[in-house]
């Protein structure tokens, strides 16, 4: 049987995407070029296109092409967080007088940011249920340059069915950009569901072991990119090379975690939905959840993020939180150790008082790859001492 680099497998794909073994050394990972700039056979005479390290880097070109591999895309951009990302992209794709189409449910950071600094900026934002098709259709103005979809949303768990929204956006000038952070190449692939471009907070599940922050954009949009590249090296919110290291280590065996995290997930999923005092699971993979079915055709599988509202409301949220021995509070998610937070006052407490806000009931858990025996001890113990 014959190879074809470009039909390999998920796995095959993000072990070696975007790096063969140099003539040099031969080295089996990508080196860490840790170099601001690089010597030129002449003025202007590039050896491999490289010049210095803002406008491109080896190590962080191989990160890029091998995220854009597992996506179906043709280019990819990194960056240093997933805010700087998400900024990136609103500066390329809004211009002031422009508005944005933005999800109910959408993650703190994203609402802070269009809220606090975009507004003086000129742009206008519409708050819907993205869920809801028809709620997104009506939403959009003849101005509207930018659809944000999260799905699954932050912290909610919300499905929205990203090629019907796609299809809105047909012979308008918008953009749908869906934040896929939640989900992982792994688990679903927006650009071929209509999708303009896809973000990712690549701190997340392709790093997976809570040691690196990143962001990464990708696109089929030749000159969406390419705005993207001028705004990565004239603004410079680049990674550093050491990061981009870490995040491509990390994103190797994001098949085999993303398996094993939606594993446990499933498994932690029913048991909290067969307890009295939780009054809500929210996780797509169950199926009275409302997105159940859209999820189970855009996603392999249903992910590892799960979360929680408490009969007790919020004293009982809380003390859940203070109450679990294996799995940490702390902010963040998709590593491979299982964290909890209260977002209404940890990650979401800037959208307290919008439309965004999230109700104080509510205990977000990110499932870790554990053994699930040791992670269904926690919850319980937890539970009992409420």
């Amino acid at each position: 049987m014959s190879f074809d680099p470009h039909t390999q497998g998920f796995s095959t794909a993000s072990i070696h995407a975007g790096y063969e073994p140099d003539d040099y050394y031969g080295s089996i990972n990508m080196p860490i070029y840790a170099s601001t700039t690089f010597a030129q056979n002449a003025p202007n005479d590039l050896r491999r296109g490289f010049e210095y390290t803002r406008v491109g880097n080896p190590t962080i070109v191989s990160l890029e092409k091998a995220v854009a591999a597992l996506e179906g895309a043709e280019y990819g951009r990194a960056f240093s967080s997933g805010m700087a990302a998400t900024d990136i992209l609103f500066r390329v794709l809004l211009k002031p007088g422009d508005h944005i189409v933005l999800g109910n449910d959408a993650y703190g950071g994203t609402y802070r940011l269009i809220d606090t600094v975009f507004t003086a900026w000129g742009i206008t934002y519409t708050v819907v249920d993205t869920s809801v098709v028809d709620e997104v259709k009506n939403a959009i103005q003849d101005n509207t340059k930018l659809i944000w979809v999260e799905t699954p949303t932050n912290p909610a768990l919300g499905i929205t069915d990203i090629e019907a929204v796609a299809k809105l956006t047909e012979g308008t000038s918008a953009k749908l950009v869906v934040d896929n952070t939640f989900a992982s190449p792994y688990l679903q692939q927006p650009l071929a569901l209509g999708a303009h471009a896809v973000l990712h907070s690549t701190t997340k599940y392709i790093g997976g072991h809570s040691d690196v922050v990143g962001g990464l954009v990708v696109t089929n949009d030749q000159a969406l990119d390419e705005e993207l590249l001028f705004m990565q090296g004239g603004v410079g919110p680049i990674p550093s090379v050491f990061d981009a290291y870490l995040t491509a280590r990390g994103l190797k065996t994001l098949a085999v975690r993303m398996d094993r995290h939606c594993d446990n997930a499933e498994k932690v999923a029913e048991f909290l939905d067969s307890r009295d005092e939780v009054s809500a699971v929210l996780y797509p993979g169950l199926k009275n959840h409302p997105g159940h079915e859209i999820a189970a055709k855009q996603m392999k599988r249903f992910g590892g993020m799960i979360s929680v509202r408490f009969a007790g409301g919020e004293e009982a949220a809380k003390k859940f939180c203070t109450s679990t021995k294996l799995i940490c509070l702390a902010e963040s998610l998709g590593g491979v150790e299982s964290l909890l937070e209260h977002p209404a006052t940890m990650t979401h407490q800037s959208a307290a008082g919008s439309q965004l806000e999230v109700p104080r009931d509510l205990v977000r858990i990110s499932i870790g790859i554990e053994d699930v025996e040791d992670l269904l001890a926690d919850v319980e113990q937890a539970l009992n001492q409420l």
